[in-house]
């Protein structure tokens, strides 16, 4: 079983954790690691997404950030990054090629496999901006079904249109990157 730490409105843990399941039974706040990987294509900015296995507790089939996931208990963000990277995309980063671009609040509540998921959490956010081949990555087949590359803007103005039928991207999320980014 995977346990959280609870956190304050910040993200700094409180000293007491929650398992994964009761934080979103509950909407109990906690923290999430977000890394985007970017690259400048035929003279526009691209985000590498992942298309979220349908086996996933949240949003089954959609494009999602390119590799996130909660922050356990006890590790800090940019490990948890790290990990996360390496696990479902197979990227072998070190510290120095995440970037920190920011943080942002999420909160929602949403109906999946018939049963009430509340999120409620504290996410960091980094930026990966070497050269990845999508071809050659190793996906983690239990959380991510395949890899494509995105026009930054065009999944910015699909979000601002209120379109989410491709993208479960958070929006807020996007923009700490677009504002990193300049």
């Amino acid at each position: 079983m995977e346990y959280l730490d609870i956190v304050d409105e910040s993200g700094q843990p409180t000293g007491k954790t929650v398992s994964r399941e009761e934080a979103h039974r509950d909407g109990i706040l906690h923290r999430t690691a977000h890394v985007w990987v970017v690259r400048e294509e035929g003279g526009r900015t691209e985000i590498l997404l992942q298309k979220r296995s349908e086996e996933k507790d949240s949003f089954p089939g959609m494009f999602d950030t390119s590799s996130a996931g909660h922050i356990p208990a006890g590790e800090d963000p940019l490990s948890s990054a790290l990990r996360e990277l390496s696990e479902e995309l197979g990227i072998a980063a070190d510290t120095s090629r995440l970037h920190y671009a920011g943080s942002f609040r999420m909160q929602y509540e949403e109906t999946f496999h018939s049963k009430p998921f509340r999120d409620n959490e504290v996410t960091w956010v980094f930026v990966y901006r070497e050269p990845v081949c999508a071809e050659e990555l190793t996906l983690q087949e239990s959380e991510v079904s395949e890899v494509r590359w995105f026009g930054l803007e065009e999944v910015w103005d699909e979000l601002q249109r209120g379109d989410h039928s491709r993208f479960c991207v958070s929006r807020r999320g996007l923009k700490v990157l677009r504002d990193y980014l300049g």
